[in-house]
């Protein structure tokens, strides 16, 4: 029985991470479509096209699926019509957070946001009541292994970046929005592993909030990153114990 407990385990385990793949997969295949529909299928023509070509490539996805939901989002093939459109508002403990969302049925999206936010003890605002505490910024993830940090610095200085930082496991080069996918693909031809590439919302000051007081806000972030029309969150927060 041992062994067939470790194994359901295994087994729920991985279909935990291919659900995970599959969410991420979803919101870039919408990113894809989009940046196709408003700007054409050329990605040398279209920086957020190259964007979204370049975020999709960090994870993994096959050629052959970028380049059919490329041509749904164009026109060329038969695809579903997807809106973009940002919420805002504020969680518990005066958290600020924006997200980015695409979705093919606005009223269904809407409602579903502000019932999350009520339920948790936060309130969906109106556009701009907090988008004003955030700055746009591209963010490149590279893994740190075998790589000299020296030269991936003066690399990314080279082609455009803006800052460079470390955190435990990551190196994270920032840059203006419209040169990430550029930036993101200069690093990649120099033999660079990318983790991911996409534009953030980086808050312009921090809101501390200690963790015996975090339940209902991490909640909140969680069932709002697993919404499947929420492309992009950001928040204002920091845990401190």
């Amino acid at each position: 029985m041992a062994g067939h407990s470790k194994w359901a385990n295994i087994k729920h385990k991985k279909a935990a991470q291919d659900a995970k793949r599959g969410k991420v997969f979803t919101k870039i295949i919408k990113e894809l479509m989009v940046a196709a529909k408003t700007g054409g299928s050329d990605p040398e023509a279209n920086p957020r096209l190259r964007q979204a070509i370049s975020t999709a490539k960090a994870a993994n996805m096959p050629s052959d699926t970028i380049s059919r939901n490329v041509q749904k989002g164009a026109g060329e093939l038969e695809g579903v019509d997807y809106e973009e459109l940002s919420y805002e508002g504020f969680g518990p403990e005066g958290v600020a957070i924006t997200m980015d969302v695409l979705t093919d049925n606005k009223n269904r999206t809407v409602a579903e946001i502000r019932h999350l936010m009520t339920k948790f003890g936060g309130n969906l605002g109106e556009n701009g009541s907090v988008s004003w505490m955030f700055e746009k910024l591209g963010q490149i993830i590279i893994k740190t292994e075998s790589i000299n940090e020296e030269n991936l610095f003066n690399d990314a200085l080279d082609l455009g970046a803006e800052d460079f930082s470390k955190d435990d496991s990551d190196f994270i080069v920032t840059s203006n929005p419209s040169l990430t996918a550029e930036i993101a693909e200069g690093l990649e031809k120099k033999g660079y592993e990318l983790i991911s590439s996409k534009i953030e919302m980086v808050p312009k000051n921090i809101i501390k909030v200690p963790e015996s007081k975090s339940s209902k806000l991490l909640n909140l972030m969680n069932k709002l990153e697993e919404h499947e029309d929420v492309q992009n969150i950001a928040s204002n927060f920091h845990l401190i114990s």
